[in-house]
């Protein structure tokens, strides 16, 4: 049984902590993001440190208060630091552009791919096969970078496509005659 729970979230500097019932809210450096608390989870400020713990003693309870551990640790980390993920395109043509909020991809399809960038998510292309997605919302950012990767991710025979840096792609031998 994990006891993530267990171990409080540290306030670090520069960051306000507003609980009120079951409304977290964190305000930092970078912007200010909310979240609601399970009916099963506590939580309870104690000088910089947040300690969350069950209600009841129930395995969901239990659960759920390490769940939601981490989510605040990601709440007060994204306010304080932000988050950032890094695409790398491989394959002969394939480009990558950031033009205001829209992403243009030539990722070897007959016509370019458009991806508009939500709220709260900023788009950086470093240089043409490199992409830089960067918000304060873990999921947010975990979930715009896989959607871009969807477009074409990357195939086994020649690596070709979207992948994340430092992401290893299995290659498999071609067919034999």
């Amino acid at each position: 049984m994990s006891r993530i729970a267990n171990s409080p979230v540290e306030i670090p500097q520069g960051v306000e902590i507003t609980i009120s019932g079951q409304e977290v809210s964190a305000k930092g450096s970078k912007g200010a993001l909310t979240l609601t608390l399970h009916d099963d989870v506590a939580i309870a400020q104690e000088a910089s440190e947040l300690k969350l713990s069950a209600k009841g003693q129930t395995q969901s309870a239990v659960a759920l208060s390490g769940t939601f551990r981490a989510l605040v640790n990601n709440l007060v980390t994204g306010v304080s630091q932000g988050f950032e993920k890094r695409l790398e395109l491989q394959g002969v043509g394939y480009r990558a552009q950031a033009q205001g909020r829209a992403l243009n991809l030539s990722l070897g399809f007959s016509h370019p791919v458009v991806y508009q960038v939500p709220e709260g998510i900023e788009v950086e292309t470093p240089s043409q096969t490199q992409i830089v997605v960067r918000g304060i919302d873990k999921q947010k950012v975990g979930q715009v970078s896989a959607e871009i990767r969807a477009f074409r991710p990357p195939e086994p025979y020649k690596g070709k496509g979207v992948r994340y840096a430092n992401e290893y792609v299995k290659r498999k031998e071609a067919k034999k005659k």
